[in-house]
């Protein structure tokens, strides 16, 4: 997969590091032009035109169960949600530009058990410069992913920006996989806003305020959202407010009859807000469940977005300043789970270490997390 091909010299703050860098060969995978980034323990599958994060697969699995199997996990940037008719006739697609365009591989070197693999993207609608870093350390179930925002025009801007990361597959299974997260005030997404027809598709009440995980459902009676739901054919979306007392905030989904965990830490500060996209269509089409960090609630149309400006006190997107940049980071993690292990009540990552918690259940994961957030 990957094969020598320079030695390169790299200006960092002014100093010089000489180092060995690699190309990671482009394979199809799934009919797509795609590279493998990978170490002993996982391997990750990146899209070359649109940069969606396809697969996840633990290698020592011979099942090779992939979370992200159907929509995967694409980036959002700049723009989460449909557009205006304004911005379709000027070419902008839903969900921004980053998800439709070729990235293209800056870097890929492996130095003292990292491998570091970049890439770039041009929005040219947007006038914005997007880069992707993705690093996986030897011997570890977590990949660490660094973004930057360019702006290229000379003014300051709000951006809307959402990492869609999706669940499918056989670990997506109805009334058993479980999503947890550090959340707090949430919200049902109103009916009017979703292209959803007839109403009685949802099991969730319209636009109504709780706190995760016990929303309202249209009877009234509360309904328990972090398992799958058995209803076919249904969907329902929420969002909920990430924790403002913590730094780090998590969501995680796992199948307890597989014995697999996947899931996501982040800055609160970056990705406040959690959207779970419940799709469960009449079969042969797939299920999906989305597990959406990003900077506003709902994916909306970008001025209902600005105009709401707050939502829980809080800001629904971030400024671009004119010319500069802005970041954000994440971790990602795929572990199988011991038995018993039923739910997932927190997830810390600190000390070198990324530990998955089950209170109730007494049980503990604990992963090598050797660069932290």
């Amino acid at each position: 997969m990957r094969i020598a091909y320079f030695v390169r010299l790299a200006a960092i703050g002014g100093l010089s590091l000489l180092c060995t860098a690699f190309v990671q060969d482009e394979v199809m995978v799934d009919g797509r032009a795609s590279r493998i980034i990978s170490n002993d323990k996982l391997a990750l599958t990146v899209r070359s035109l649109g940069g969606a994060f396809s697969q996840i697969l633990l290698k020592d699995d011979p099942a090779q169960i992939n979370p992200l199997q159907g929509l995967g996990h694409f980036v959002c940037v700049d723009g989460f949600g449909p557009v205006s008719p304004e911005e379709r006739a000027a070419g902008l697609p839903g969900h921004g530009e980053a998800h439709r365009v070729p990235w293209d591989l800056v870097a890929s070197e492996q130095i003292d058990g990292v491998n570091t693999t970049s890439f770039s993207a041009m929005l040219p609608i947007v006038q914005e410069a997007f880069r992707r870093t993705v690093r996986i350390v030897n011997g570890e179930q977590v990949i660490y992913v660094d973004s930057e925002l360019e702006s290229l025009l000379g003014f300051d801007r709000p951006v809307n920006w959402g990492e869609h990361a999706t669940l499918g597959g056989p670990f997506l299974e109805q009334g058993k996989t479980r999503t947890d997260m550090s959340a707090t005030r949430a919200m049902t997404r109103s009916y009017e806003s979703e292209a959803v027809n007839p109403p009685e598709t949802h099991r969730l009440a319209d636009f109504r305020e709780f706190v995760w995980p016990m929303a309202p459902g249209v009877d009234g009676a509360p309904v328990d959202i972090r398992v799958a739901p058995m209803l076919t054919p249904m969907m329902d979306q929420t969002a909920s407010l990430m924790d403002p007392a913590r730094r780090l905030v998590f969501v995680a989904s796992l199948h307890p009859d597989k014995h697999l965990a996947f899931g996501y830490v982040f800055r609160r500060t970056e990705y406040p807000w959690l959207q779970i996209w419940d799709s469960y269509p009449t079969p042969p089409r797939s299920a999906s469940r989305g597990m959406e960090f990003a900077t506003e609630p709902f994916d909306l149309p970008r001025r209902e977005v600005i105009d709401a400006h707050a939502m829980f006190d809080t800001p629904t997107y971030r400024w671009l300043p004119a010319r500069g940049k802005i970041t954000s980071s994440f971790v990602m993690f795929y572990t199988r789970t011991p038995d018993g292990f039923g739910q997932i009540d927190d997830i810390t990552l600190e000390d070198g270490r990324l530990t998955i918690s089950d209170r109730q259940n007494a049980k503990t994961i604990v992963l090598i997390a050797s660069r932290g957030l």
